[in-house]
C-alpha cells in the first residue's frame, strides 16, 4: 500500500470513527466469505457498515479524530485480524445483531468496542444488546409522560359521570314510587 492509499484509508477511517455512534471490534479469522456477507446483510438495515481494518491505520485515524484517551487505549490494545462494524443508527440494534452472530459462529470473536468515545467491554456489549430498541424506549417514555395527563382527564370525566349516575338513580327511584 503506497502513501497516498494509506492517507486515504486513514481519512476514511477517521470519518467513520467520528461519525459513527458505536464501533464494534471483532476477530473474524476463520469466517467464510458467505458468513461475512451474511453479517453485512443482517447489519445493513440498521445503518451499520462493516470494514476489515489495518490496526496501524486505525490507530492513526483514532488519534487524528481526537476521540479521547479511552478510544486511544482501546485501539492500542487491538491486535490480530480485526473487523469493525460502524453503527450510524441505533447502537443497541446493531449490538443485538452482532451478539446474535457471535452466538451462532464460534470462530467470530467479539473484542472490546466503542460507544461514542467510551470503551465497552465484551460483557457491556452483551448488556447493550439486551436493551430494548430506541423505538420501544421512546414509546415507553411517551407512555410515562402521558400517564399523568390521562389520569387527570379520567378524574375530570368522573365528576360529570357521577352526577349523571346520581340523576339516573333518582329518576329510577321516582319512577318506582309513581
Amino acid at each position: 500500500m503506497n502513501k497516498a492509499d494509506k492517507t486515504s484509508a486513514v481519512a476514511d477511517l477517521k470519518k467513520s470513527f467520528s461519525e459513527s455512534n458505536a464501533a464494534f471490534f471483532a476477530d473474524y479469522k476463520g469466517l467464510t466469505v458467505e458468513q461475512v456477507n451474511d453479517l453485512r446483510r443482517r447489519l445493513r438495515p440498521h445503518k451499520v457498515r462493516v470494514k476489515v481494518i489495518k490496526n496501524n491505520l486505525a490507530r492513526l485515524a483514532v488519534r487524528e479524530a481526537k476521540m479521547g484517551e479511552a478510544s486511544e487505549k482501546l485501539i492500542d490494545s487491538v491486535v490480530g485480524p480485526t473487523m469493525v462494524a460502524f453503527a450510524y443508527g441505533d447502537p443497541a440494534a446493531a449490538a443485538k445483531v452482532v451478539q446474535k452472530f457471535v452466538e451462532e459462529n464460534e470462530v467470530f470473536g467479539l473484542k472490546d468496542s466503542l460507544l461514542s468515545a467510551q470503551r465497552l467491554t465484551i460483557k457491556q456489549v452483551e448488556e447493550l444488546s439486551k436493551l430494548p430498541s430506541r423505538q420501544v424506549l421512546l414509546a415507553k417514555l411517551l407512555g410515562t409522560l402521558n400517564a399523568p395527563i390521562t389520569n387527570f382527564v379520567g378524574v375530570l370525566a368522573a365528576v360529570p359521570r357521577s352526577l349523571v349516575q346520581v340523576l339516573a338513580a333518582i329518576e329510577d327511584q321516582k319512577k318506582k314510587q309513581a
